[in-house]
């Protein structure tokens, strides 16, 4: 009865995956169509753009990986035993989740420099400022590759073997030694805890910024003069609306993912839940994005238009 119970559980779970997959490889898809169109007409690309792009590109790979587009049978016609199957799927996954974190760091960061006030020096780090993201890029699919290497040692297929933590519907974790589960632990939390720490120090000055600058309109609305939503203005609520959501869904999956690991139990139920949770963000900021950017919606309203008219 209990299995029978599960069954329906797991389609509608499934299901879901599809469904909010789906959303969000469409939605990063466009975004990163849109912004590639866009920089052969922009002789310059702002740095908050290659960034945009680079996460769009992030989430997409973390969705497709999720719907578990690269099934089992297709491995097997390409000869790919499942054993590797599962250490390329897990890795990337990890190594996906480690970039969309560290990336959207990257973005309130670089949000904050941008709207700094300008003197000597910080003008010039600004117009350098493109050259320095895609250091920062580099640096980031460094150290995330290298950090999440050891998993592949780890990382073994579904079988009778005990003291086995299990992943992902094929994969498992294992047992690792109490000093290599400390180090990984201690590496991963400090990189994260870094971070979400960077991101909460760049909003709280962004929170700033907007305060200052909504006593100056509030000024000036009682002068009498129409105050306008600058483009940078903009930029920064989104990032602030991003990173906002990214902390409240990092932290239900590392609480699920702490309590899961040390009981070194992963129920299928939870698993499933915390798929969900992980790919929130993946799914939901290119709306943000887009529905922040008046040049995409002006697309899109075109779009509609012309539908519009040729269904008429």
């Amino acid at each position: 009865m209990l299995r029978n119970a599960k069954f329906p559980l797991t389609l509608s779970f499934k299901n879901v995956y599809f469904f909010q997959s789906g959303i969000g490889i469409l939605a990063n898809s466009s975004l990163l169509v849109f912004h590639i169109i866009t920089k052969h007409q922009i002789h310059r690309p702002k740095p908050t753009e290659i960034i945009t792009c680079h996460l769009a590109f992030v989430h997409i790979v973390m969705l497709i990986i999720t719907l578990d587009i690269l099934s089992e049978d297709m491995f097997k016609s390409l000869n790919f035993p499942n054993e590797l199957k599962c250490k390329l799927l897990f890795y990337l996954s990890r190594v996906t989740r480690g970039l969309s974190i560290s990336t959207t760091c990257l973005l309130s960061i670089i949000q904050a420099i941008t709207i700094s006030p300008s003197s000597f020096y910080s003008s010039r780090f600004k117009y350098k400022l493109t050259r320095h993201v895609a250091i920062a890029l580099s640096c980031i699919w460094l150290l995330t590759l290298s950090s999440n290497s050891f998993l592949v040692i780890y990382t073994v297929a579904h079988s009778n073997r005990t003291n086995l933590l299990s992943v992902s519907k094929y994969c498992s974790l294992f047992s690792m030694n109490s000093v290599i589960m400390a180090l990984f632990f201690t590496l991963t939390l400090s990189q994260n805890v870094f971070c979400v720490g960077m991101m909460l120090l760049s909003s709280m000055y962004m929170v700033i910024f907007l305060c200052s600058h909504q006593r100056k309109s509030e000024y000036l609305h009682s002068m009498s003069i129409s105050p306008r939503i600058s483009p940078a203005k903009r930029a920064t609520r989104t990032v602030l609306v991003l990173v906002s959501l990214f902390v409240i869904m990092y932290c239900v999956d590392i609480t699920i993912s702490s309590f899961s690991t040390v009981l070194w139990k992963y129920d299928p139920v939870v698993l499933d839940i915390q798929r969900l949770v992980g790919n929130v963000y993946a799914s939901v900021s290119p709306l943000v994005f887009i529905s922040s950017d008046k040049r995409i919606i002006g697309i899109l309203q075109n779009m509609i238009d012309i539908i519009t008219i040729l269904t008429s």
